[in-house]
């Protein structure tokens, strides 16, 4: 086993007006995945910076981070290597002007190729965990959902 065998992930919470999130599909590891956009954290770099950067490399928008929304607190396996325990960090974000960006009507909205994305948005009013293919992302959906249906989004 390996010294540290975690990764840290960073993903972006954007709600839009119409309590529509944003999601990424990808094609990662030979696997079709949909997920919140965001990615791994790189030394030297605190996870808002993490996330600004990665939203920026994936959209070609400036995120403004606003708040801490969840962090996992129970044990989860990586999903492409069985050796490494994953912590994945969320933040609800805005663009800080127009958000410029291609969205889909379509899952994987792409060819097949090795880091295919395509990004679209998914109602708060109909999300479910099963719209998502990560085990973190889908309890992040569920909850969600929850404090939409409650208000206390």
């Amino acid at each position: 086993m390996k010294k540290n065998p975690f990764v840290l992930r960073v993903y972006g919470l954007y709600i839009d007006p119409n309590h529509d999130v944003l999601v990424s599909d990808e094609y990662i590891y030979g696997k079709y995945v949909t997920k919140f956009p965001g990615g791994g954290l790189e030394y030297g770099e605190g996870t808002i910076d993490c996330l600004r950067r990665e939203m920026m490399e994936e959209t070609g928008n400036v995120f403004e981070v606003n708040e801490h929304f969840y962090t996992t607190d129970n044990f989860v396996q990586s999903a492409f290597n069985p050796e490494i325990q994953v912590i994945s960090i969320y933040y609800k974000m805005k663009p800080l002007s127009k958000l410029e960006l291609k969205l889909s009507d379509k899952i994987f909205d792409f060819d097949a190729v090795e880091g295919a994305q395509s990004f679209r948005m998914i109602s708060l009013k109909t999300i479910r965990a099963e719209d998502f293919t990560l085990p973190i992302d889908r309890h992040v959906a569920d909850l969600l959902r929850n404090r939409f249906d409650d208000g206390s989004l």
